[in-house]
């Protein structure tokens, strides 16, 4: 099969290279309908279009830099998913190449007054073109960034910004978690998730999945079962991430015994291995008294058992975002794009049929 460039677009739609490129290119002299079958041929053969080099054509060979900022918390990273994604974000500026400016930040403490913070200092040095923002910040923060250069969130939605978003389809992963655990047989399924300083919307939408499909499977909803979502929750004590999941263990404890919940959805893995780890230490075997399920698809610590969880193919989100914030540079003006990354399903072992059935 030949190679798909822009030569072969334009023979197969009969129009001249220069077309295709400034269709591309969303150059002002090509009507929307030329543009309209470009693109299509293009997304239908797999073409992609390198931002980056489009880019330093336009600014007469000038390297062009992202920033990447990264929201990490003081304590408890060691689960954290943005390696992968920052791998991904890296391979695509390897092929595009696009320089990538890593920073890390506290969300807790990403105040936009303050003046020695890396990522305003940056913008205001005129270094960075575009910014990708992995997980949570504060509105203000990154309402401030958004109104300087071009920003994509990872993780995480600023709808109420005009943010282009790249997400991972939570509602339909998790209405799937339901669904196994269904089909093995458990009837009384409860949720967690643990708060954070910076929360973000993420835990709200993966929970929003678990309720659908739980209302699909016709199964019983309480929320007693449910840890940490509404917003009266108590919020986490900083700085003593272990202290407080304990304490969440022993309230999911409470009701595995005296309500008879047999599974546990997870809003993530890194929360699901450590509700193991603390429920074993208070005498609940996983998956033997109950079953846990997660999301992401990470690997096990030690001694732990795979869980059973929701597959997310990180690096992909990572290269989209760095396409989508490249894309964002050269057409600032074009309609707010929220891109859906499909999860697969990981079997694990920490789900077996409740010992009732």
């Amino acid at each position: 099969m030949n190679r798909i460039n822009q030569d072969r677009l334009a023979q197969q739609l009969n129009l001249s290279r220069t077309t295709v490129s400034r269709s591309l290119a969303n150059h002002p002299s090509i009507s929307a309908k030329t543009r309209e079958k470009v693109l299509q041929l293009a997304e239908s053969l797999g073409y992609r279009t390198s931002h980056g080099r489009t880019l330093r054509r336009r600014r007469s060979g000038k390297p062009l830099t992202v920033g990447v900022l990264i929201g990490v918390p003081a304590a408890n990273v060691a689960m954290a998913t943005f390696p992968y994604i920052l791998q991904g974000i890296r391979e695509r500026a390897d092929s595009d190449r696009i320089a990538v400016d890593v920073c890390y930040q506290d969300p807790a403490t990403f105040n936009p007054e303050a003046k020695r913070q890396t990522v305003f200092r940056q913008i205001r040095a005129g270094n960075w073109r575009g910014v990708i923002l992995i997980y949570p910040f504060p509105v203000p923060a990154v309402e401030l960034i958004s109104r300087k250069i071009s920003a994509v969130a990872v993780l995480e939605d600023y709808a109420e910004l005009g943010l282009d978003s790249i997400d991972v389809a939570e509602a339909d992963g998790f209405a799937s978690l339901v669904q196994e655990l269904a089909q093995r047989g458990h009837r009384r399924i409860g949720f967690v998730a643990w708060h954070y300083p910076v929360g973000g919307h993420w835990t709200l939408r993966r929970f929003g999945g678990f309720v659908e499909g739980i209302f699909r499977q016709g199964l019983e909803f309480r929320p007693e079962w449910v840890f940490n979502v509404h917003r009266s929750s108590r919020p986490a004590i900083v700085g003593e991430p272990a202290l407080v999941a304990a304490d969440l263990a022993r309230g999911v404890a409470a009701c595995t015994r005296r309500d008879g919940v047999t599974a546990w959805v997870c809003a993530a893995d890194h929360q699901a291995y450590q509700l193991i780890h603390d429920l074993g230490r208070l005498g609940i075997s996983v998956p033997g008294d109950c079953s846990v399920t997660g999301f992401d698809g990470i690997a096990p610590p030690a001694g732990m058992p795979l869980l059973m969880s929701m597959r997310v193919a990180h690096e992909d989100l990572g290269s989209s975002a760095l396409a989508r914030v490249a894309s964002r540079i050269v057409n600032p003006n074009a309609p707010r794009r929220k891109i859906l990354v499909e999860a697969s399903l990981v079997v694990g072992e920490s789900v077996a049929p409740p010992r009732s059935s």
